[in-house]
């Protein structure tokens, strides 16, 4: 691996303020990039340098390869970590960084085309002999026949997804055949226009799920290790609010059963890197089937770094530069349980309308074991250009109560004035009996929606 010594973040807000903190953890220098929204934020100058890179909309900054490469060249980077979302499962983009003779601190460009394709991710982890959940072959843009004896195969209710999508988006719900083929025209359209791939597949829709994620670490050779689990099943509008670990109630052959099927993944692709496989778990009997895998940091990695006490982005940074020591897998001991929660500047009871504004009053809680990564300051606009996440708060305690209860009281002293958020929405789902039980699905919110939101307010 070429040795460098300075490290352009290809991203904004929060996870750019993470990897600046493990740079200088490592002792690299770092170099942010803006927009014309977030010149003022504290990314900007919490780096050891920092450049424009556009306009206020993402295709006019932060998706610029053209300018970014020219920014790495301007300022002598030697490596580009991606963070999460924009171009960091964006194999051209990863290709390129490394034709500009620069280290894309990621996983190899085919792993993450592979990987990114839903419907070639799943043949993957098939012959890999991983489950997956039954569903269909792709069906590209326009192109339907066949559709309809697809779905009776997988059968009702099912799900239409983008094969190229992700973050939930490009994800419609089937209950009967009168509706599919509208459906699957109106997501082959979307998925066109927000992913450049208009091409969709069926999928068994599981009643009763929880959505829960192995997070890996490959290190390019065929071995690769796991960091258990994160349950993720609390989501709106499929997006996740919640995420903790060990997942509640999930017995532990299941789990073991799991941690050794994303294990297998990763050495049958000889993943480079840190990198999260998803399944879906059947609430009811714990059968689990491969979902699709991200190949980068995820926004939920604190969860697993409070619980193993391990640096992911340190961990990526350093296989990236050759620097990475050996690690076994019994040398990843979790101790206790954390909790994490997404603070949005959304309004729950306008169905998570985006809410952005001016954070008028912005003071974060501070106490032992308790985290908050932001990437906002008091002051600071929340603009519309972006995912409207203001700030994650993550507690770590010896037990699950322990640790949901301290996350609660966190929020509580979480002081927000000036945009409506769901602050006091998440303090509900903490302290909804049915969470506080264990017994969590991905229909968690919408069923208990109209309690959770009369506990809010």
């Amino acid at each position: 691996m070429p040795a460098f010594d300075k490290v352009l973040i290809a991203n904004r807000g929060e996870i750019a303020r993470r990897v600046i903190a493990s740079c200088r953890r490592l002792s690299l220098k770092s170099v942010s990039i803006y927009s014309e929204a977030d010149a003022t934020l504290a990314h900007v100058g919490e780096a050891d340098q920092a450049y424009p890179v556009g306009g206020p909309r993402a295709q006019d900054s932060y998706l610029r390869v053209d300018r970014l490469l020219s920014v790495a060249a301007e300022s002598g980077a030697g490596a580009v970590h991606p963070g999460y979302g924009f171009l960091s499962e964006n194999a051209a983009f990863a290709e390129a960084v490394g034709a500009a003779g620069l280290v894309f601190i990621g996983p190899d460009p085919q792993t993450i085309r592979d990987m990114g394709d839903k419907q070639r991710a799943r043949d993957i982890a098939s012959r890999a002999g991983v489950p997956v959940v039954p569903g269909s072959r792709r069906f590209e843009l326009d192109e339907l026949d066949g559709l309809e004896q697809a779905a009776e195969t997988v059968g009702y209710p099912l799900l239409v997804k983008a094969s190229a999508g992700g973050g939930g988006i490009g994800m419609r719900r089937v209950d009967r055949p009168e509706q599919l083929r509208e459906l699957a025209v109106a997501t082959q359209s979307m998925a066109a226009k927000a992913f450049g791939d208009g091409a969709v597949f069926l999928e068994r829709f599981i009643a009763k799920a929880r959505h829960v994620e192995m997070q890996v670490f490959g290190f390019g050779d065929g071995t690769a290790i796991h960091l258990y689990e994160r349950d993720c099943s609390l989501q709106r509008r499929y997006q996740k609010v919640i995420e903790e670990s060990p997942a509640p109630r999930l017995p532990a052959r299941v789990r073991d059963r799991m941690a050794a099927d994303a294990v297998s993944l990763c050495q049958a692709t000889r993943y480079r890197g840190a990198g999260t496989v998803e399944f879906v778990v059947d609430a009811g009997t714990f059968e689990y089937y491969f979902l699709e895998m991200n190949t980068r940091i995820q926004v939920e990695h604190p969860v697993t770094e409070m619980l193993t006490g391990r640096d992911l982005v340190a961990m990526q940074i350093e296989l990236a530069r050759g620097s990475l020591s050996p690690i076994a897998q019994a040398a990843i001991e979790p101790t206790g349980h954390a909790i994490e929660a997404r603070i949005y500047a959304e309004n729950p009871a306008k169905k998570f309308m985006p809410s952005p504004g001016k954070l008028e009053r912005f003071r974060l809680p501070s106490a032992e074991g308790l985290r908050v990564d932001a990437g906002y300051r008091e002051g600071d606009t929340v603009t519309p250009f972006y995912d409207p996440m203001i700030a994650k708060v993550i507690a770590q305690a010896p037990t699950r109560d322990q640790a949901r209860d301290k996350l609660a009281q966190a929020l509580r002293a979480f002081e927000i004035e000036g945009i409506r958020n769901n602050r006091d929405f998440l303090v509900a789902c903490l302290q909804d009996e049915v969470f506080a039980a264990g017994d969590v699905s991905t229909g968690f919110i919408d069923q208990r929606l109209d309690g959770l939101l009369a506990s809010a307010a």
